[in-house]
């Protein structure tokens, strides 16, 4: 009888699962939403009903699917219902609303996969299911039922920097290196089950959002391993920070050992074959772990070889030669663990995110340049005046 118990209890604890894994990232939700029911009219005296309650999303920067999931899971979310009028109050009151509030990132998709909106900001609205109309002359004082919707809520980060990577490639290391951010690190691939967010923080309290993704595999386009869930949130960031193991990547036996240049290629391939538009997103390379013996070397090697791509994609094999290469706006080694080039690369990603900036917003401009605008003003000013 002592033996059973213990082999019970020895069963219990080993299918009990890791503390880490239980709390998995929630990046997405389907929920069924309805709009309240307008309320009926009165035709003799000309009674207006209510009209339905709306359903909508707001954008928190705060907020997260799991509590809405936890909420409302097998449920359905119904705003009230617009009041009926009556003789002592000809005009009914409308039906209550119901505010769900989602993180920033939010895209809303109708049952047919069609996009509704989304949600970048902090308090956008977004109303998913609108309450019916009240009884008035033109419906018959009839009140109509509100619309009625299966929707799902996927979340894809919005973040600065988009870290792109093979597993154990070091985007742990390197996220808590440059930022204030604490995420798992262990020597062994998929330390990171869930996207981390850090903040660099810069001297002059600028701060930039850098985000680590799930790593990569081969076959990730068509959702292998984590696939889609990883590739989806490298859609919202600015720029591509992809890094590469110095000494190359294998991630099992079924898979072939795969050297520094060749992982490149293959992050090149993921990403082209999952959306092309990918590639054309500011992208500068880290190749990491130049602390480990003929690193250097190795890494000289690799930045050779980028500089004549046309000869390196003529010795690539077939199953991760792109058919368009990225173009690296600049090519840096480092080592995440010892802390080295750290600095550098922090000065890079916001060189070019600056450059970005401007790009796409014509009107930010520099201090210098707003200095002399500003005394151009004055000036013509000043001559008017004389």
């Amino acid at each position: 009888m002592v033996f059973l118990n213990r082999t019970w209890f020895a069963v219990k604890e080993f299918k009990r699962p890791r503390k880490y894994l239980t709390s998995k990232f929630i990046d997405t939700v389907r929920i069924h939403v309805k709009g309240g029911t307008g309320g009926s009219g009165i035709p003799k005296f000309g009674g207006l009903g209510g009209q339905g309650g709306c359903v909508y999303c707001v954008g928190k920067e705060e907020a997260n699917l799991r509590s809405i999931m936890h909420k409302y899971r097998g449920k359905s979310i119904i705003a009230g219902h617009g009041e009926d009028s009556r003789k002592t109050k000809i005009v009914g009151n409308p039906g209550a609303d119901v505010k769900l509030e989602v993180p920033l990132g939010v895209t809303v998709y109708g049952e047919d996969g069609r996009v509704l909106g989304a949600i970048d900001k902090e308090d956008e609205i977004l109303i998913v299911a609108r309450g019916g109309p009240g009884g008035t002359k033109e419906n018959n004082f009839l009140g109509h039922f509100g619309q009625i919707h299966h929707i799902r809520l996927d979340l894809k980060l919005i973040a600065d920097i988009g870290l792109v990577g093979f597993p154990n490639a070091g985007k742990s290391s390197l996220l808590r290196a440059i930022s204030r951010a604490k995420p798992r690190i262990a020597n062994y691939p998929f330390t990171t089950i869930k996207p981390n967010k850090g903040i660099i923080q810069y001297g002059d309290l600028r701060q930039i959002s850098i985000a680590d993704l799930p790593g990569l595999i081969e076959g990730a386009h068509i959702n292998v391993g984590l696939g889609h869930k990883f590739l989806k949130h490298v859609e919202r960031t600015k720029l591509l920070l992809f890094i590469a193991d110095v000494q190359g990547f294998k991630l099992s036996h079924k898979y072939p050992f795969r050297s520094c240049l060749e992982t490149i290629m293959l992050l090149n391939k993921e990403l082209e074959l999952y959306d092309e538009e990918l590639l054309d997103k500011p992208a500068i390379l880290a190749v990491n772990k130049l602390d480990l013996p003929q690193a250097n070397e190795k890494f000289l090697e690799v930045k050779e070889a980028l500089k004549n791509m046309n000869k390196v994609i003529q010795n690539l094999p077939v199953e991760i030669k792109p058919n368009k290469i990225i173009q690296f706006e600049d090519i840096i080694g480092i080592s995440a663990l010892k802390g080295e080039s750290i600095e550098e690369l922090k000065h890079l990603l916001r060189k070019h995110l600056d450059e970005y900036a401007e790009a796409n917003n014509p009107d930010i401009v520099d201090a210098s340049t707003l200095l002399r605008r500003n005394r151009a003003i004055v000036g013509e000013r000043g001559s008017q005046v004389t």
